[in-house]
């Protein structure tokens, strides 16, 4: 049964990120692929659960059916799973002993979208928050509380896209953000300086000391690549490190697990100390590290059934690499001069073609909850809904283990 639900919908998801900018929660977005379809909500929360469960992170279910929302109400989620509601459904007194029910239980419930008529009053305590689109906030050009905006539960706020948005809602409030803010990553982050003269952002210091005490210890290298996995400009400094005169070996390299092994320990263990003093603490790039990680993770599971290597370390990197022209403010042509990945990392980035480009077009939809776009990426690849959401669950529990 849970491999006919995950073959009848669509998956999408975002982050919700709070005041630290960690990822405290994930938006799982649920199309339905045919209109009017019976679709089981046991199911859906068996996948959910897997990926999700009781005892682990938080998740919030955007199922935008009707129907099948209703049946979740009633199918009792772990607590742990938070059920977001549209507004005109909890204004609807036919939800109200389903929404009171969930609420006792000790499930979180987040009410999305303005009421057009106020709820009824034994359902708004059951709220934990509102989800409000920035574009429909009466408080984006206030300082503090705007005249006659009375918010009695606190809110998350959607539809977030940029930093300069991200930080805005915060001081207006909101105690997350749901959407990858990486528009403007590179004109608020700490800058570093790299050869030639060129500015881009600085490794995140936790990985690059993590990277470092595992480095000195000599642990196993798959335990120093997971480390690496975690930040793609470290990642791509190391890259570019090997292919410079400094390292004097140019050879293509086809997973990070490569890198290190070109490198070796020593050799890894000197430049990462070099590297120490530019480290970078700037939580704001945390959000888009977020974002290339689990891009990474998906478009490699994409590929996982085929069982080829090669291809699959080839597709994290695309994946993972695929925000370096944000936050370096530089083009993948003139940053990819510099690294020696494979012709078919080069093309996708670069010059958005090749055999890697539907599957970096199919990330990107998957991040960008439009159904439309999610079709038209599945069907450049043929692949079915089944295999791809699939694909999606496994790289969402891998970056909930990662944390």
């Amino acid at each position: 049964m849970s491999d006919s639900i995950l073959g009848q919908v669509a998956l999408s998801y975002s982050p919700m990120i709070d005041r630290n900018r960690a990822v405290s929660a994930t938006r799982l977005t649920v199309f339905p692929l045919a209109p009017g379809a019976s679709l089981d909500a046991a199911a859906l929360l068996a996948e959910v659960a897997a990926v999700w469960p009781a005892d682990g992170g938080s998740v919030s279910l955007n199922v935008l059916s009707e129907s099948l929302l209703s049946d979740l109400l009633r199918a009792g989620p772990s607590a742990n799973v938070m059920i977001e509601i549209p507004a005109f459904m909890a204004a609807d007194a036919a939800h109200s002993a389903a929404i009171r029910a969930l609420h006792a239980r000790g499930s979180t419930l987040l009410l999305k979208g303005r009421p057009l008529r106020e709820l009824p009053r034994e359902v708004l305590p059951c709220f934990r928050h509102s989800i409000i689109e920035l574009a429909d906030d009466r408080r984006v050009n206030e300082r503090g509380p705007a005249p006659g905006v009375v918010r009695a539960i606190g809110y998350v706020q959607s539809g977030v896209h940029s930093i300069s948005e991200m930080e805005g809602a915060f001081s207006r409030g909101a105690v997350a953000v749901l959407g990858w803010p990486m528009d403007d990553a590179i004109a608020l982050s700490e800058m570093g300086t790299l050869d030639g003269g060129r500015s881009g952002p600085s490794p995140d210091m936790h990985v690059l000391i993590e990277l470092l005490h595992r480095a000195d210890k000599a642990e196993p290298i798959e335990r120093l690549e997971a480390t690496l996995r975690r930040d793609p400009t470290l990642a791509f400094l190391l890259m570019r490190y090997i292919n410079s005169p400094a390292f004097g070996l140019s050879v293509e390299i086809s997973s990070f697990r490569h890198a290190i092994m070109m490198i070796g320990y020593s050799r890894l263990k000197r430049w990462l100390a070099l590297l120490q003093p530019s480290g970078s603490k700037d939580a704001n790039l945390r959000p888009v590290m977020f974002a290339a990680v689990r891009r990474g993770m998906l478009m490699e599971e994409l590929v996982r059934h085929l069982a080829d290597d090669q291809m699959s370390n080839e597709l994290f990197i695309c994946g993972m690499f695929s925000l370096l022209d944000r936050t370096f403010n530089h083009s993948f042509a003139d940053l990819l001069q510099d690294i020696p990945v494979s012709e078919r990392v080069y093309l996708a980035l670069a010059e958005a073609s090749g055999p890697y480009e539907p599957y970096c077009s199919l990330a990107r939809a998957v991040e960008g909850n439009a159904l439309d776009a999610i079709r038209e990426a599945c069907e450049r690849l043929i692949i079915g809904a089944q295999e791809i959401n699939k694909a999606v669950l496994r790289a969402l529990a891998h970056a909930s283990r990662m944390g």
